[in-house]
């Protein structure tokens, strides 16, 4: 297998995303993805046998197309790279299915792996689309020496500390209940904006007046915060389920006084109020961990809002933000693909095929272990 610049096929399916990438190294070949987004809109959000229903659908003309965009076939293929989790369960189960038929028949190696830890492998990529790369995959990629990961999506929120892609990461922080997407998805059902609710709010939002409501920030208050020398139980953690029900007792409070409901308001103060704390937790917590570069990653990162106050923010304390291109933010096969190649470069043994999708799978676990194979190697007898 080639080791110095891999040709890693990935497969992403943890939610309504078929994803099919391939790269060469760090040379980004193609990125083809399947959305079953709009079977879901009439439901107001993800129904996972839908979700799981369209991956099968859509994996194989998606194989297909990447394979043709990349030019390239199977039998080139050095490695295979699929999302194991964490994600809807039914829907993993589908990609890694796929995934470890497709690696029987080719007896190429498979690697299972965390796709929240996918999403800083796209910081790697040399993003070039549909060509097969200038020689930047011949030196190993590295990552800045003190980087931190703000990943901002539909099923997470939380901020990593990444000391090493392949086998060091660590979780500084996350949502303990609702993640911001999610927030976004059901604030934008109560005001009636229809799903998926993050860009409808985006954009009402620059209609609006942020200041003209005040909305809570979740488990902001001393209690929760501690201090830097004696931290508090959730000082990087987030909470969103509270900022929900403040918006619905708002919208209620209107419609109870026979009032027009000022959408354009209650989604500005919304989503100031949630672009706020995540970014003030955020550059706290990378402040306190000497933290120096962060990425930001996950489909919330479209969000301009967001960008823009984390850049000004990141900004304020010397800190350098690195966000990719909007299409290698959402869940996608190319950085399953990127995380991939990272670990066939490290030189990590692959997870064979006898792991299950994992739907909790924690950030810590980078990629799966291969249960054939014990943990500690020493003689064996033949």
């Amino acid at each position: 297998m080639n080791r110095s610049q891999p040709l890693v096929l990935g497969i992403e399916s943890s939610c309504d995303e078929t994803g099919v990438g391939i790269v060469r190294g760090i040379d980004l070949l193609t990125n083809t993805v399947s959305s079953s987004m709009e079977e879901h809109v009439r439901f107001g959000g993800v129904i996972p046998e839908i979700a799981s229903r369209a991956h099968l659908d859509a994996f194989v003309p998606a194989l297909q197309a990447a394979l043709a965009e990349a030019d390239v076939t199977l039998d080139e293929i050095d490695a295979i790279a699929v999302t194991s989790g964490p994600g809807l369960a039914g829907a993993l189960m589908v990609g890694v299915c796929a995934a470890k038929a497709l690696a029987v028949a080719t007896g190429k190696p498979l690697y299972a792996i965390n796709h929240l830890v996918a999403h800083v492998g796209v910081g790697l990529l040399n993003p070039r689309p549909g060509q097969p790369g200038n020689g930047a995959g011949t030196a190993k990629p590295v990552l800045p020496e003190n980087l931190g990961a703000l990943l901002v999506s539909g099923g997470h929120t939380e901020i990593l500390r990444i000391r090493s892609i392949t086998d060091d990461v660590e979780l500084l922080g996350s949502t303990i209940d609702d993640a911001a997407g999610e927030a976004y998805d059901k604030v934008a059902r109560i005001l009636g904006l229809g799903y998926p609710g993050g860009p409808a709010i985006d954009r009402l939002a620059r209609e609006g007046n942020a200041k003209a409501i005040r909305f809570p920030r979740g488990l902001t208050q001393p209690k929760y915060m501690g201090t830097a020398e004696e931290p508090g139980p959730h000082r990087y953690d987030w909470s969103f389920s509270g900022l929900k029900t403040a918006v619905a007792r708002c919208v209620e409070q209107f419609e109870a006084a026979g009032e027009p409901v000022p959408v354009a308001d209650i989604a500005a103060a919304f989503q100031e109020a949630v672009v706020d704390v995540i970014t003030s937790k955020a550059v706290l917590a990378c402040r306190e961990r000497g933290i120096t570069d962060v990425l930001l990653g996950g489909g919330v990162a479209a969000n301009s809002r967001l960008r823009q106050l984390t850049e000004q923010r990141c900004s304020a304390a010397g800190i350098t933000l690195h966000v990719p291109p909007l299409d290698l933010c959402t869940d996608n096969g190319a950085m399953v693909a990127a995380l991939g190649a990272q670990l066939v470069m490290a030189g990590i043994e692959p997870s064979g095929i006898s792991f299950a999708p994992d739907s909790s799978m924690p950030v810590t676990t980078v990629s799966a272990r291969d249960e054939s194979k014990p943990l500690v190697s020493g003689p064996t007898t033949q």
